[in-house]
């Protein structure tokens, strides 16, 4: 049985935080940059590099790339043969998340659903967090991590199609997901598609979708297909970056499923988009 010491994951977590939500990954960089090159638009060529430029400098002044630094949101893996030394491994997730955002000078942004009072006095600074825990074989713990933030999440649908409606059913889905996100969620966007399960497990299947390196190639080569359709079918809505109007609303598709099997009930097909904008804050440790 191994041992993790419990201050090392806060620390971790912290590191993790404020690193990520200042300093945009080097996929999403990339991505922008093809973005640009690929773009047609002038006006969106323009606002292309301000998000690049902003990139660079939040980077070199260590400043939030946004001002809505999201809500916490984690997957974790956490091996059968780990134990965490001086508490427990949620607790530490909860200390870990709260440093890094005050820490980092990064907004709460947790508040009670009804009364909007922020939860900073009675919960704790941008806590609760959102955690996803799994349980799997070895003797590590992985936390993956991402800042999701408001304007992408309130864009973000989940629906339950007839099964006749099939690939081209869900095709139309998210297509009418994303022409109703428009400009609201901050395009040029990655756009996270869950399928199967549950009408609740496709939704958390599309948000780790977002957790894909941006571009990266899907192994299932249907998938991959189908990814790419959708980005060349996403691109001809003309939204453009910040929705300025242009060929590049969309940087990529990632879809995941209920592995094995692409599972769901024989009398449904569960279908989730989760939008991205384009602060794609995430990061990954293994401890």
């Amino acid at each position: 049985m191994r041992t993790v010491k419990y201050d090392d994951i806060v620390n971790a977590v912290k590191n993790m935080i404020i690193y990520s939500t200042t300093h945009l990954g080097e996929d999403m960089l990339q991505a922008l940059k093809e973005a640009y090159e690929k773009e047609q638009s002038e006006v969106s060529r323009a606002v292309l590099a301000q998000l690049l430029e902003n990139a660079e400098l939040a980077a070199k002044e260590t400043k939030p790339l946004c001002q809505d630094t999201g809500l916490a949101v984690y997957f974790v893996k956490v091996g059968e043969d780990v134990r965490v030394d001086g508490g427990s491994l949620k607790e530490a997730l909860y200390e870990g998340t709260q440093k890094g955002y005050k820490e980092g000078y990064l907004r709460a942004s947790t508040c009670d659903c009804f009364t909007r009072e922020n939860l900073k006095d009675k919960i704790g600074y941008n806590l609760p967090p959102v955690i996803y825990f799994d349980l799997v074989k070895g003797d590590r713990i992985e936390i993956e991590y991402a800042a999701k933030g408001g304007g992408s999440e309130n864009a973000s649908r989940a629906r339950v199609l007839a099964p006749a409606q099939g690939i081209q059913g869900i095709k139309e889905f998210v297509k009418q997901v994303v022409s109703d996100a428009g400009p609201n969620a901050c395009p040029p966007y990655t756009v996270g598609v869950g399928i199967g399960g549950t009408f609740d497990y496709a939704a958390v299947l599309s948000k780790h979708a977002l957790y894909r390196e941006v571009g990266s190639l899907n192994p299932d080569p249907d998938l991959a297909k189908l990814e790419q359709e959708l980005k060349d079918e996403l691109n001809k809505l003309g939204i453009g970056a910040m929705g300025m109007g242009g060929t590049q609303t969309v940087l990529a598709v990632h879809i995941e499923t209920f592995e094995p099997g692409r599972m769901c009930h024989i009398a449904s097909l569960p279908v989730a988009v989760n939008i991205q904008c384009h602060s794609a804050r995430h990061a990954h440790i293994t401890l």
